[in-house]
């Protein structure tokens, strides 16, 4: 099902030559070379690994959105004991880290759990140069069937929403459920793309305003809802976790914040925010914008305009992040018929 990759920026190079009596020349190879390039669309690169396009691009400028985005899911557990999850693990041997885009996550869990295999799986190859011993990346589609020998003790999703139709989204949970250890454990961690205040800050005429409803009905057309925030807990449940819990964030986008730790998130939260939206727009817009398709010159233009909007001191604006974390049943709990449904609290929005 998956693809092994030892990742070596030098191999992926567009213009190495293999010789025809090279015994290293195979169909495989000519893969690797092709998902590595990926597919070129208004300046942009998306990965090729799967046929059905996919949102986010995989290159330099989105990966550099990925990594301040790991550091904004860092810094709002500054309090936690532990940084990198919430879940209580105790010496996990197998992580999986679905959707791991440059995989500085999949990297630092590695080195906190030195004892641990961790996989980090995309559909494009990070661009990582080293990784601990402990640490492998895998290409694959995470819908298909799954075929490591080992069950997981831990499998974690961040940022994916856009990733699935409702369908996939369903399925990838089965499959995280069917896979993992009883005891074992999922943890998700998604945003909202929908900019809120306190304070009235936000004029509703401002393209800033409109953002998250405009790609929420890109999405829809789209069948890739974005909304995964409000829908995650509800398709963890469904897939047959237990002892569910849930923490909400406000995440301020922009140094307005008082606090001192907050103003850093929001410092770094404004940085995944400018690097990231073009990625984000581009191919919904043209794709799916309303009423009809734009045009790239067209977002850009928008873009432009959001950019002003989110560098306005006078903005104090935020998002909400959600993160879940739930429980696979133990041996014993899955034998025994339940006589009631645990009764968790939920918190709002």
């Amino acid at each position: 099902m998956s693809a092994e990759i030892a990742v070596d920026p030098d191999y992926y190079t567009l213009d190495k030559k293999v010789s025809a009596d090279d015994d290293w020349k195979s169909d495989t190879t000519s893969l690797a070379s092709e998902v590595a390039r990926g597919r070129l669309e208004n300046g942009r690169r998306y990965q090729s690994l799967k046929s059905e396009e996919y949102w986010s691009p995989s290159d330099d400028q989105q990966f550099e959105a990925y990594e301040t985005g790991h550091l904004v899911a860092l810094l709002l557990e500054y309090h936690q004991p532990k940084l990198l999850h919430r879940a209580p693990l105790k010496n996990p041997k197998n992580i999986l880290d679905v959707g791991t885009g440059k995989g500085s996550w999949a990297i630092d869990m590695a080195d906190a759990y030195p004892e641990a295999t961790v996989r980090g799986v995309d559909l494009y190859p990070p661009p990582v140069n080293w990784m601990p011993p402990n640490c492998i990346f895998e290409l694959d589609d995470l819908l298909q069937e799954w075929t490591w020998s080992e069950p997981f003790d831990f499998i974690y999703l961040r940022h994916m929403l856009g990733s699935f139709d409702e369908v996939g989204w369903n399925t990838l949970y089965k499959r995280c459920y069917d896979n993992l250890e009883p005891g074992g454990w999922i943890e998700e961690f998604e945003l909202d793309v929908r900019v809120k205040t306190d304070d009235n800050s936000l004029p509703e005429d401002s393209e800033l305003a409109k953002w998250g409803e405009n790609f929420i009905g890109c999405s829809q057309r789209a069948g890739r809802p974005l909304n995964v925030q409000e829908s995650m807990r509800s398709k963890i449940e469904k897939a047959g976790f237990i002892d569910v819990h849930e923490q909400v964030y406000k995440v301020p986008i922009g140094p307005w914040p008082r606090d001192r730790i907050y103003k850093e998130v929001g410092q770094l939260n404004y940085h995944h925010w400018v690097t990231g939206m073009e990625g984000y727009a581009m191919w919904l817009l043209t794709k799916f914008g309303a009423p009809t398709p734009w045009t790239a010159d067209e977002v850009q233009i928008y873009l432009a305009k959001v950019r002003v909007e989110l560098k306005d001191p006078r903005i104090h604006g935020w998002h909400y992040g959600r993160k879940i974390w739930a429980r696979k049943p133990s041996e014993v709990e899955i034998k025994r018929e339940p006589t009631e449904a645990p009764i968790t609290p939920k918190s709002s929005p």
